[in-house]
This record gives structure tokens, C-alpha cells and sequence, in this order.
């Protein structure tokens, strides 16, 4: 059976006008005059019998027909932009590049360095969202079926089924706001036995550190927790405890005096960042673009630099 399909452009300007519940700013959204989105309105109705909308004042009402269709265009114009960024990210030169990592590593790491990207790329449209968390965890299978190009995971790099390359290490060690430093001086590491120890996801990392620094006597399962590395340093910042700090997440903040690290001890994660993508399609343009730009940035900050805590 053939379609019953009203013309686009009329679709288009009803379901803006009807979500924007204006004409004027449906006019604003698809670059066109305020008499162009109406004249295609009336178009609508007229092919299809039906009246769509009334003007109210400065605004438009809907009628029920109309806004049962308006309910139903959304989503399927909608589908419709996927479909068609999904095309245009087909070639392998330019177009869409979806990659995924975790909330706390875009945030504080990937995003304040996007533009970067884009300033010598802006062929390629990053599209960036937060699937996963710690990679130890997940099924790679739901990265493998899906349409993301690229992963940023946390983990050993060890995923059977994908290739990954290194991007950096991370060190681990505590930090927390100079004004809770103030209040709570922290002379020795064995002083955080009067502190409130903050905690990810990782608890664990807590009990590795303090035991290279020699202060095991710490209880390191107390205090609050949150299932964010982003949120765990934005209560650390406010002064709420100590967390443990991720390297890489935690350098701008330090940098910006907005957290202060009370001692020397870095621990050697035994996890890195690792850039994921599909065997075979790792030396598509943009997908190669994306890695050396993402390499050099990584390459720019300081390496380890492990200090081991005086017996």
C-alpha cells in the first residue's frame, strides 16, 4: 500500500509552530518569514480537509485533531533526523562521530577540550553521550551492536572483541578545598583519621592508598559516597571531606586553586582510560582523526609521577 504523505515542508512548519506554540518562533527555528510558516499551515489543512490550529491572541490553540498529530509527528520527524545524521555519518570522511565515556570523564576531562576539536576539525560533528561507567562491568556487546564510533572506557584495556589503544594512566591521591584544609589540618597521612573521607564508586581505592602511605589505622570505608566521580569532587570542592582524586579529573580544579592535594603519595591506578572502537574500522578518517587529536591532547599533560610515602 502507497503512502498518504502531505508535503515536508508543510510538516515541518506545523509541528514547530504546534511544539513552539507559536508562528513566530516556528518563523525563527526554520529560517523563514512568519507568512511563509502560516501559508504552509493552510496548505496542510487544505490537503488533508482538516482544520489544524486557531490563532489565540499573540498565540495559536490547537484543535484535537491537531494535536494528536502534532503528538505524532514529533517523534517521527524526530526518527527521521536520526536517520538522516546516521546517513550522513556514513561517510567515512566527514559527518557524525558519536563517542561515549563515562558522566565524570566528560565533564571534567573531554568536554572543556571539544572545542579544540572542532577548531581543526569542523567537518566532524561530535555527538557525545554517557552509556557506561567502569568498563570492568559492562557487556561490550551493547557498544559493538550500537551506533557509537568511539568509547573512552576506564579499565585494564583487556575487552576481547574490540581494539583499544591507551590514551593515559591516572594516578590516585587525596585532595580536597583549601577551606576545609584550614579547618582540618592534614600535617600526615594517618591525620585523616579526623577527616571525613569521601567515596566513588571505586571504595576500594580508599584502602589501597592508605595503605601505601602507611596509615592503615584509617578507617577507609567510612564517610558519604556517590555513584559519580564528577559529583564525588564537586562535594570535595565544597568542603564536605576529602576524596580521593582521579588525575585527570582533578587537574583543572587544582590548577584553579578550587582543590588543594595535602600530600605528596600518587598511586599508580591499576586501571587507565582507553579509546575503544571497532576491529576494522579504526583507520576510517574520522575515526582517526578523533584518536590522534584525543593522543596529542593526552600526551600534552604530565606523566605519573608516583612519590612513595617515607616508612
Amino acid at each position: 500500500m502507497s503512502r498518504k504523505l502531505p508535503p515536508l515542508n508543510a510538516l515541518r512548519a506545523f509541528e514547530a509552530a504546534a511544539r513552539l506554540k507559536s508562528v513566530s518562533k516556528a518563523a525563527d527555528e526554520l529560517s523563514v518569514t512568519q507568512g511563509a510558516v502560516s501559508h504552509q499551515i493552510k496548505a496542510l489543512e487544505d490537503w488533508a480537509g482538516i482544520e489544524l490550529l486557531r490563532r489565540s491572541g499573540r498565540g495559536i490553540a490547537l484543535t484535537d485533531p491537531g494535536e494528536r498529530y502534532a503528538t505524532a509527528l514529533g517523534p517521527a520527524l524526530d526518527q527521521v533526523d536520526l536517520a538522516t545524521r546516521r546517513l550522513l555519518a556514513s561517510d567515512p570522511r566527514k559527518g557524525w562521530l558519536t563517542v561515549s565515556t563515562m558522566p565524570s570523564f566528560a565533564a571534567k576531562w573531554l568536554v572543556p577540550r571539544l572545542s579544540a576539536f572542532r577548531t581543526v576539525h569542523p567537518e566532524i560533528d561530535v555527538w557525545l553521550s554517557t552509556w557506561w561507567n567502569f568498563a570492568e562491568d559492562m557487556d561490550l556487546s551493547a557498544f559493538t551492536d550500537s551506533d557509537v564510533d568511539l568509547a573512552i572506557l576506564y579499565g585494564a584495556g583487556d575487552w576481547p572483541g574490540v581494539a583499544a589503544t591507551r590514551v593515559m594512566e591516572e594516578e590516585l591521591f587525596p585532595v580536597c578545598a583549601p577551606a576545609y584544609l584550614a579547618q582540618h589540618p592534614l600535617k600526615q597521612p594517618r591525620d585523616l583519621a579526623g577527616a571525613t573521607l569521601l567515596h566513588d564508586e571505586m571504595r576500594q581505592d580508599w584502602r589501597l592508598w592508605l595503605k601505601a602511605a602507611g596509615a592503615e589505622s584509617v578507617d577507609p570505608e567510612r564517610g558519604p559516597g556517590f555513584d559519580d566521580s564528577a559529583l564525588l569532587i564537586q562535594a570535595a570542592m565544597a568542603g564536605m571531606g576529602v576524596a580521593l582524586g582521579r588525575s585527570a579529573l582533578v587537574k583543572a580544579d587544582l590548577a584553579a586553586g578550587l582543590l588543594v592535594a595535602p600530600f605528596e603519595l600518587r598511586l599508580d591506578a591499576d586501571l587507565d582510560y582507553y579509546l575503544v572502537s571497532r576491529p576494522g574500522t579504526e583507520n576510517l578518517p574520522k575515526i582517526k582523526a578523533f584518536r590522534d587529536w584525543l593522543m596529542a591532547q593526552a600526551a600534552a599533560e604530565p606523566g605519573p609521577n608516583i612519590t612513595v610515602a617515607a616508612p
